[in-house]
Formats: C-alpha cells, structure tokens, sequence
C-alpha cells in the first residue's frame, strides 16, 4: 500500500420526508415519514434530518480496502485534502492538472456521494510561480484559476471554499496580510463573483480556523459576511474548521453559528477533529455535533480525514477511527448526537416548485409573522419542511415556533401575497392538494404560484387564477 507523508502544521493539511403524511396522496405530493429507528452510520445518521457527514480523503488511499471500505460505509460526502489546492490543479501558469481531484469526483458520484471543494484560493500552497507574482498580475491569475478550476467542476461540487483562511489571528478582527489581499481589500469580493459566475449552483463558502466561538477573528468573518449580503456579493456559507482539543472552550460555539445563521447563510463545520482521547475527546465532539443540530442552517459535518492512521496531527489521535479503523469512544458520541436530532430540519418534507426545481422557503430562517414566502435552493432544512395537517393546514417549524401558510390579510385577490402567521384555523390557512400537482387555498380558490413564472432564488410566492401554468405545480422534494 502506498501512503503519503502528512506534514504536521496548518500550511499543509494532509489529511426527507415529505408534507408529513394526513393523506397526502395527491399527484407528486405523496410524502413519507419520519424513519421510525436511529441509523447506525454517520452519513446515513446525518442525512436523516437533511444534513451530511463527510471526510476529507486522499486519492491514493482510495484504492485501500480499509480505507475505502469504511469510507464509503459511514459518510456521504468527501473533500478532497490537497488534491484540489491551487499548487495541484495548476502547477504551472494555465497549465491545469486535475487527476486527483477527478479521482475524488468519480469515486464519490459513483457511491451518491456529494463533494465539498477545497479551496480555490488561499495564501498557502500556492505553486511557485504565483508565489513570485504580484499586484494585477497576480490577480488576474488568481481570478483565472478561480474561474478554470470551478468551470471544470461545474454541477459536481456541492459546495466551494472559494476563500480559505483569509482573516489574521489575534484581536485584531482585520485581513491576514498575504500576496492576495496585497491585490486589493476587494480580492475576496472578485474571487467569489467569478465563481458564482463559473459555478452558478455550488454553495460557496468562506472557510477559516480559529473561529469555533463569538471572538474577534470570527467577528471580522461575520461583518464581512453581514457585508457581503447587504450588497448582493454571491456568498452562501460559511465553514468553520473546528480544529480543536479535548480541553476546547466551546461555550459559544452554537451561538456563533447562530449568529452567521441569521445573516441567512448556511453553516458547515468543515475540517473537525479533536486531539484527545476517551470521554474527553468524545464530549468534544458530541458538543460540537450537538451545536450543529442545533442550528437549522448547519448543513454537514466534515472530519479532517477518516482514522488516526492517516492525519496531519499524528501524535494527537483526532479522529472517530483508530489506526486500526475500529470506532472509537468519539464516534458514538457523534452517532447518539445525529440521531437526536435538533434544529428541526427533521420533520416536514420540502415542497418544490417544479418549473424552477426550487423549494418553498421561508426566508433566513425567520419565524416572524408576515413574512412573505420565496422560492430558493432545496436545502432540506426547518424552513423548507412543511407538515399538512387533517385540518387542511401547511405548517412550518414546530412548538412554539409552529407558523401556518397563509394568505395575506385573508386576501381573495390575484396577486395576494403567500406568508406565514400564526396558526389560527382560518380558511386563508387552509389548502387543497390537487391532482395536477396544484395546491390551492381553500377560500379563494386560487392557486399557489411563484411570481411572474420566475424561477430564481428570492423569487415570492403568491395566489393567482389557476390557468394550469408551470409555475403553479408543486411537488414533494
């Protein structure tokens, strides 16, 4: 077997159901339950309430039976560690070189397994003849490598670190000083522009360490963030490594996740493992898995590699599999934490608009009233799962955070806005599901629809006159 030597320092990293039941038997919108017994894998756990459970793996290794075995049996998803890094897909200036990550895509797809990419540009592993680049030289091969990379992996990747470790360590809050912020403080902003731009329908995300709580680098990410969402810079999520020890202070873990929740981007917690051992390492990782469920906008979990075997932090033995690739105490400790559940985006099914292929979605997550309905991204998770009731009501979220489909103002007008209020058992709360894939409401009569047959994300849902248009059929995602 041939392994690889993993250098030990941050530079070189080796290493859903549906509408719920009530006789939903109406065409396309027939949804199934809840699974009546915990899984007994990682992926399989994860999945059960929308979410993945990945590893980053090395190509390789995936031609060892262990390896590979165990891989493909607990998790279903993969990033590649280095074979995606810029030093590895371009060695030399537009001469691009894709083997290893190709290797990883195939032998995911091949096992129905999605893949994060890792990463487009960082200040690290860069090859050497962009390290001896500067200014607009530098930049617009930066942008160039963005843009080829993504392209070639377009519709494989489900979602991109476009930018990874970006923010300086400390107090400061501000940008690590590198050749690429050298460019300009906006290299950020152009490099996620051109890779929405070659990719529109990955998930991008910013990645860094260090921000596993509320502290002064994660509070740079979040403004950045909280920026780059008031004007309109393509950024969909945010990772968070999670590099961390038994003895880690993670007291405001989930409320930090919460936080860039509410901005309305996704959270993935992309490289975790946790040097330790026993029930020290285990409560670790069962808090961080426990934050995650938490959070309705945390979409998957990545452990840095799959066992101690293999891992850029040989002497801490990070991982949920020994060297042996038996389960260690940690990995039941994630297991019992997935199959817990948490963060809602468990009951319910999505409902999606077929002519756009997007779901019904309430938007950022919010459960204030009259908040009016879009159509975005099938992400399967709280505000995308509605449960219908025998009372006829469409319902998101649950407890006290229930909230009803609802027609605005108890409108029967075309053009009455969709939102959600508080379930009151009013016939504006209450719909139809009809044959033809249409749900209508059951005191005016008029059908569901996305606005003007639009099919992008952001794009509002109302009531009209059901003319049998696209963009008045619905279906169970």
């Amino acid at each position: 077997m041939t392994t690889r030597t993993i250098a030990r320092h941050r530079g070189i990293k080796s290493v859903v159901a549906a509408i719920t039941t009530a006789g939903l038997a109406a065409a396309g919108l027939v949804l199934s339950a809840t699974p009546a017994s915990a899984a007994d894998t990682l992926g399989a756990s994860a999945a059960q309430t929308g979410r993945y459970f990945g590893a980053a793996v090395v190509p390789n290794l995936l031609n060892d039976a262990s390896y590979s075995g165990t891989l493909s049996r607990e998790f279903n998803s993969v990033v590649a560690e280095n074979a995606m890094k810029w030093d590895a897909t371009e060695p030399n200036r537009n001469q691009f070189s894709y083997g290893g990550g190709d290797q990883i895509v195939n032998y995911a797809r091949a096992r129905g397994m999605t893949v994060r990419g890792h990463t487009l540009l960082w200040h690290a592993q860069q090859p050497p003849w962009a390290q001896g680049l500067s200014g607009s030289d530098l930049r617009s091969a930066a942008i160039n490598h963005v843009t080829q990379v993504a392209t070639h992996y377009r519709g494989q990747i489900h979602s991109w670190d476009v930018v990874n470790e970006a923010f300086a360590d400390g107090n400061s809050g501000g940008r690590r000083d590198s050749n690429l912020q050298r460019t300009g403080n906006d290299w950020i902003e152009a490099a996620f522009r051109a890779a929405r731009a070659a990719d529109p329908n990955a998930k991008l995300c910013y990645n860094d360490y260090n921000t596993d709580g509320i502290n002064a680098k994660s509070t740079g990410i979040y403004n950045m963030v909280r920026d780059f969402k008031n004007r309109g810079v393509p950024i969909d999520c945010v990772g968070i490594q999670s590099h961390l020890s038994a003895n880690s202070n993670l007291s405001t873990y989930q409320a930090n996740l919460q936080r860039f929740a509410d901005l309305g981007v996704d959270l993935q917690i992309t490289e975790l493992d946790v040097g330790g051992s026993g029930s020290g390492q285990a409560n670790v990782y069962r808090q961080v898995t426990q934050a995650c469920m938490a959070v309705a906008r945390c979409t998957g979990i990545t452990t840095w590699g799959i066992t101690d075997r293999y891992t850029w932090r040989p002497n801490d033995t990070p991982l949920l599999f020994d060297s042996n690739y038996q389960k260690k105490q940690a990995y039941q400790a994630v297991l019992d934490a997935l199959n817990s559940g948490g963060g809602d985006p468990g009951t319910g099914t999505p409902v999606r608009a077929t002519a756009a292929n997007r779901c019904l979605d309430v938007p950022n997550q919010t459960t204030a009233t009259g908040t009016r309905l879009q159509i975005w991204d099938c992400n399967g998770q709280g505000n995308q799962r509605w449960t219908y009731s025998s009372a006829q009501e469409l319902s998101v979220y649950s407890g006290d955070s229930r909230r009803c489909l609802d027609a605005s103002e108890a409108g029967t007008a075309n053009g009455t806005a969709v939102i959600i209020w508080t379930c009151h058992g009013g016939a504006n709360q209450k719909w139809n599901r009809n044959g033809d894939g249409t749900i209508t409401n059951v005191q005016s009569g008029l059908c569901l629809e996305v606005t003007g047959s639009a099919t992008a994300n952001g794009s509002q849902v109302q009531l009209w006159s059901c003319g049998g248009g696209a963009n008045q059929r619905w279906a169970a995602q």
